[in-house]
Formats: structure tokens, C-alpha cells, sequence
């Protein structure tokens, strides 16, 4: 049609009609999203969300390296934060329509006074959460086997992310081996924690077959790693009983799992090499111990070798040198018992010459007083004797051959035998009485 436009002639009327005063130098608040520094230029999308956190609005930001380079310290200074992705802003823009690149905000001041965004603000809501419940440090706590070997991962299934995880794992230039399983999950939009969390607790029920999970997700818009900032999601983390590695996004990306996990890495990649690195450094300190205890038996080995040879070198004296040695200590014996011998024999012979001489009046000596005491005992004994008694006038009284010492051992009219010394005589007792009348 003749009255058609080219494409250039639209964008150039769509550029008028945009250059107005209402569109020019306005103040504008909004999220920021997906913000890159490339050439000094800051570059970023613009988000609205409702209350249900749903994007309602989106437009394209740039703040050209003129700019750029006073907003940037102005705000750090203010804020004590970078300008990046999550921060609510408010920023003085205009509308502008590029031929080639579109339309687009052109920013030129920012006002760092305005709140923090609504992403970070939730995030730092659910740190304190987990603070104020005393779970926040939990995995974070737990120590890491010495060498991670058996993972659980966490991730899309197809994920280029996941595909780069597997490939700087299994192709490391150690030859480590490791065990891997993937626990497929959603890793973006709404249904993304519950889907992680449903994840991690089929891991918890086999927990004792895993070393480690790593959760990780590829790089991506700012506003589409949203579903990391869950409280639920970060509180089964940070109670989960064994260490959690996050490798969620670019270097920039930053979620609120990464202060509630056992170890943050940039990327699916860098989480593989932090895994290889464990594993090298433990093969690192096999292997100096290794040498180590090569090096001890080479100088083991060698000083065995040198003292060996000094023993084959006295092998063929030793026995003479030691024969000498013997004959030497014997003959040092012999002269010292013979020295011994004139001291020590002398004077026991002398001391048995005087015994020898003085044995025999010793003898008579105690024959005779041994004779002397047989005698006394003799006479003692003879003097002792029942006849020795009744010689000296006493009589034995006996009743039916049994002696008797009592006068209550005898009746009237019993027979009795009285010894005498010079004969027996027997009678019939008439009258007994205890008075003692001698």
C-alpha cells in the first residue's frame, strides 16, 4: 500500500510520541530484576508485582556509564548494598524508543532513601524466623565426610545446569569416582519448594547412602530463582541431617537458601569442583604420605644396608678377637682364685686344726656330763618306784585289782587287798570312816 511505513518510520513516530514531558525525567518506583554491568553500562528489567507476588508490569532499564558511574557509589554509600537484582527503587526515568533495541527507561538518578524491595525484605523476615526458632545454623554446623563420594542431587531433570554438574564430575582429571542420583524436581515458578522439599525428604528416609545433596539450577532471570525465597523450603534445609551444597544461578544470584545451607558455590559447575577439590586434596595427602613413608623405609633400608656391611666386615676377625677375649677373662679368673685361695683356705685350715685338736677333750667332756645326768635321773627313778614306797612303810589298797584312792570308792563288807613291801595281806572291811588319823 502506498501509505504504508517501514519499520524504521514507526519506530521513529512511536519515539515522538513518546518524547513528552510526561514521559520525560519522572520518578518511578519498581523492582529491579536480571541487573548486568557490561561496558560501564548498567542494564536491567523494571518489575510491578499485586500482593500475590505476580509481575503486573515489566520495562526495560539502562543507565548509561555517565551516570552509572555516580549512582553506583552514591547508592552503596546510602544503602550499604550494591544496585542489583531485588532491590525496590526509586528512579528518576525517561521513556525512550531505540530503532534497533526498543523501548526502554533512561535512568538518571536514583533515590537511595527508598526502601529496600519487597525480595529482600522477605528474605531478611525469614532469616530472623529461623534465628528466633534456633535453626537457622543447624546444617551449616555439620561436618563433611572426608571425601563426599556418594550425592544426592537435587535438579531439573534435563537441566544444561545439571548436565554441567555431571560432565565436571565424572570427567576430573583425578579419575575420582563418585556415586551419584538425581532426585528430579521443579526448579522454577510456584510449585518449585514444594516440589524440592518433597525431594529432600526421600533423601532423608535413605539419608545413611548419601555423603551430601547439592541442589542446583542453571543461570536465569533474576525474578524466576523467586522460588528459593520460601520459608519452608530454607527451614528443611537448614534442619536437614546431612550437609547441604547450593548451586543455585549466576555468581551474582544470591536466594535465602544460600545463608541457611552448609556451603554456597556460584554455579552447578563450581559445585562439582568443589567436590573434585575435596577429593584431590585427600588424594594429595595419600599421596605425601605415601612418599613419606617410602622415603622412611629407603633410609631405613639404606642404613640396614650399612650396617650390614659393617657386621660382614667383623665377621671374619670376630670370632678370634672374641675367643681372645674369653681366654683373656680366664685367665684373669684363674689368677684371681688363686690369689683368693692363699687368703681365704689358710685360715679355714688353720681353724680346722684347732677344732680337730680340741674335738676330742670336747667329746669326753660332754660323755661324761651326759653320764652324770643318766645316773641322777636313775636314782630319781628308783626312788620314785611303788617298791621304793612301800619300803619306806606306805601300803597300796586295791579292790578287785584296781587301785583305790578314796575311801568313798569302798562298802562295808567288801574284800580288800592291802600290798606291803615285804607281802599281801586281805580283809573284810567292817567300818569305814573319813577321819584322817595318821
Amino acid at each position: 500500500m502506498e501509505n504504508s511505513l517501514t519499520l524504521l518510520q514507526l519506530t521513529q513516530r512511536i519515539a515522538k510520541l513518546m518524547t513528552v514531558p510526561a514521559t520525560q525525567n519522572i520518578w518511578v518506583t519498581a523492582e529491579l530484576s536480571d541487573v548486568s554491568v557490561r561496558n560501564g553500562h548498567c542494564y536491567m528489567e523494571l518489575l510491578e508485582k499485586d500482593e500475590q507476588g505476580r509481575q503486573v508490569a515489566k520495562f526495560r532499564g539502562v543507565i548509561w556509564a555517565s551516570n552509572y558511574m555516580r549512582i553506583a557509589p552514591e547508592f552503596m554509600a546510602a544503602t550499604g548494598q550494591q544496585f542489583s537484582s531485588g532491590l525496590k527503587v526509586m528512579v528518576c526515568a525517561s521513556a525512550s524508543m531505540h530503532p534497533v533495541y526498543g523501548m526502554s527507561l533512561v535512568i538518571t538518578a536514583v533515590n537511595p532513601e527508598y526502601t529496600m524491595g519487597d525480595l529482600i525484605r522477605r528474605r531478611q523476615e525469614i532469616l530472623r524466623r529461623l534465628k528466633a526458632e534456633g535453626i537457622l545454623e543447624l546444617n551449616r554446623q555439620l561436618e563433611w565426610t572426608e571425601f563426599p563420594h556418594r550425592i544426592a542431587v537435587i535438579s531439573a531433570q534435563l537441566a544444561a545446569g545439571y548436565g554441567d554438574f555431571i560432565n565436571q564430575l565424572y570427567n576430573n582429571g583425578s579419575r575420582l569416582r563418585f556415586s551419584v542420583k538425581l532426585f528430579p524436581s521443579i526448579m522454577q515458578g510456584n510449585s518449585a519448594p514444594e516440589s524440592i522439599i518433597a525431594s529432600l525428604e526421600a533423601i532423608a528416609n535413605e539419608s545413611d547412602q548419601w555423603d551430601c545433596v547439592v541442589i542446583i539450577r542453571g543461570g536465569g532471570a533474576t525474578s524466576d530463582l523467586q522460588a528459593f525465597e520460601d520459608y519452608e523450603l530454607a527451614a528443611t534445609i537448614a534442619q536437614f541431617p546431612i550437609p547441604v551444597m547450593i548451586g543455585i544461578g549466576h555468581e551474582r544470584d544470591i536466594t535465602v537458601l544460600d545463608y541457611v545451607a552448609n556451603r554456597r558455590v556460584k554455579t552447578p559447575t563450581a559445585a562439582a569442583e568443589f567436590l573434585i577439590a575435596i577429593g584431590d586434596n585427600l588424594l594429595a595427602n595419600l599421596q605425601q604420605l605415601g612418599s613419606t613413608i617410602l622415603q622412611k623405609a629407603t633410609d631405613l633400608l639404606s642404613a640396614s644396608k650399612e650396617q650390614l656391611s659393617y657386621y660382614e666386615g667383623l665377621m671374619p676377625i670376630a670370632p678370634t678377637n672374641a675367643l681372645h677375649r674369653a681366654q683373656t677373662r680366664l685367665n684373669q679368673s684363674v689368677m684371681a682364685l688363686n690369689g683368693i685361695s692363699g687368703r681365704r683356705i689358710a685360715p679355714a685350715l688353720e681353724r680346722l686344726r684347732i677344732i680337730s685338736e680340741n674335738l676330742s677333750g670336747y667329746t669326753t667332756q660332754a660323755i661324761a656330763r651326759s653320764r652324770q645326768k643318766v645316773d641322777t635321773a636313775e636314782r630319781m627313778l628308783g626312788m620314785l618306784s611303788p617298791d621304793a614306797v612301800l619300803r619306806r612303810g606306805y601300803s597300796l589298797t586295791r579292790v578287785g585289782g584296781r587301785a583305790v584312792t578314796s575311801a568313798t570308792e569302798l562298802r562295808e563288807g567288801e574284800v580288800i587287798e592291802t600290798l606291803l613291801a615285804n607281802g599281801t595281806v586281805v580283809s573284810t572291811i567292817n567300818t569305814i570312816s573319813s577321819d584322817k588319823k595318821i
